[in-house]
């Protein structure tokens, strides 16, 4: 079965994760994105709004690579396998659907308004992306965490021994305080690794999230 390019001049182009089959963005293909695509072995999109071929990452460096191309029963609709490289969605998030309609009606029902606190992280983390994509020489506290590996680690072992002492013998206020600061180096290190949060709070979900929090002996 082939696409019909003349009837179709554009296509839907669904990017799932080869492994996990999480489904990633949406976007749109014409004929010669498609082409591109096949050829290079990377996602090739048109963009509607910029009226242009792109690829995937051109600007970010995250990238996804083909792993196979399914093509719906209509042909006209195709999904990409791929390797993300990186994370799908420009706000930072691993995947581009991450807003449940369901569950913000639910809190919505219940007057609790979670919508900033869910997603500060993502938000931050992106911002730290865009400082380490960035070529701008301004002066930024990120940027140069990100250009020195030294500095970035011993910041982390710092803020992380801060909360300790502040757990042992501060306030609440300089618990959250103390807290922050080693979230956001933390995220700092994440994304000099190109490690989104996301796949940290797979992780957490992996070992937690179906059977219930379990008390673990250290390793």
């Amino acid at each position: 079965m082939q696409i019909n390019w003349q009837k179709n001049p554009l296509i839907p182009a669904i990017a799932q994760d080869h492994e996990t089959g999480q489904v990633l963005m949406l976007a749109y293909m014409n004929e010669e994105a498609y082409n591109l695509t096949l050829s290079t072995g990377y996602a090739h999109y048109f963009s509607r709004s910029r009226q242009r071929l792109w690829k995937k990452g051109e600007s970010s460096n995250h990238t996804q690579e083909i792993k196979d191309i399914l093509l719906d029963c209509d042909a006209d609709t195709v999904v990409l396998k791929i390797k993300q490289n990186g994370v799908a969605c420009h706000t930072g998030t691993k995947s581009c659907f991450f807003t449940s309609v369901v569950q913000k009606k639910r809190v919505l029902e219940q007057e609790i308004n979670t919508d900033s606190i869910y997603g500060v992280v993502d938000t931050l983390y992106h911002t730290i992306l865009e400082r380490k994509n960035s070529s701008d020489t301004q002066k930024s506290w990120t940027k140069k965490l990100l250009n020195d590996k030294a500095l970035m680690l011993s910041k982390i072992r710092e803020e992380a021994d801060e909360v300790c002492v502040a757990i042992d013998k501060e306030s609440d206020e300089q618990v959250i305080y103390e807290s922050a600061d080693l979230l956001y180096h933390t995220l700092v290190g994440l994304g000099y690794r190109d490690i989104t949060p996301d796949r940290v709070k797979q992780e957490l979900e992996k070992r937690f999230g179906k059977s219930g929090i379990e008390e673990k002996e250290s390793r």
